[in-house]
């Protein structure tokens, strides 16, 4: 039985990606790194991060930095953002079936709770948990079930990317696929994930 659900934020429950182009392009033309036209996006939604970075020409050891950098920029204005369509009329349904709701992302918590808090959406999550790069997920879903005493087949993670069904893998927590966001169906499906998902609506079928 699951008793806990965990989202990823960027690209599964907040629409970022359009804006998170704005700032990628803003940091490529600063240093050097190739621009993203909107026309390509759908070819690379089908690399994972590693030739994603390949593509761009971003040294992997200056990703840190770069991301600190872009989640500064976000927070001006990710209260302006929208989120995913549908995504809000499932929430208050999934929380009450689960002993435990939360966000494990990437993002920093200070651009998450101003994106909820916007939205109104902040009751609805028990913890958020914020790891400001792009590795480690799995080690933060260990301790997510840690803290609140659950087992692996407890949980399942929800989210857009291929790193984040490889987080879940290697945690061994069921994997929640959707295709609205980052990665496409194709390179999300290759992962195996537990569940592959096409609209938020589906995600009532989790319960």
């Amino acid at each position: 039985m699951n008793r806990c659900l965990i989202f990823d934020f960027d690209g599964t429950l907040a629409d970022t990606l359009g804006e998170g182009l704005k700032i990628y392009n803003d940091l490529a033309r600063q240093h050097g790194y190739t621009l993203i036209d909107p026309e390509d996006v759908e070819e690379l939604r089908h690399l994972d991060t590693k030739g994603l970075l390949r593509h761009l020409g971003i040294p992997r050891h200056k990703v840190p930095f770069h991301l600190a950098t872009a989640m500064r920029r976000l927070r001006s204005r990710i209260s302006n953002l929208p989120l995913n369509k549908g995504i809000r009329e499932v929430l208050p349904t999934l929380r009450k079936h689960f002993d435990h709701m939360g966000i494990l992302s990437s993002n920093v918590s200070e651009n998450i709770e101003s994106f909820l808090n916007a939205h109104d959406l902040r009751k609805e999550f028990t913890f958020i948990s914020s790891i400001g790069k792009l590795s480690g997920k799995a080690k933060h879903l260990r301790a997510i079930a840690r803290t609140f005493s659950l087992m692996p087949h407890e949980i399942l993670y929800i989210g857009d990317e291929i790193r984040d069904l490889q987080a879940a893998r290697k945690s061994r927590v069921d994997a929640v696929a959707v295709t609205w966001g980052l990665n496409s169906r194709e390179s999300l499906a290759r992962e195996n994930p537990a569940y592959l998902i096409e609209h938020p609506r589906e995600l009532l079928e989790l319960i």
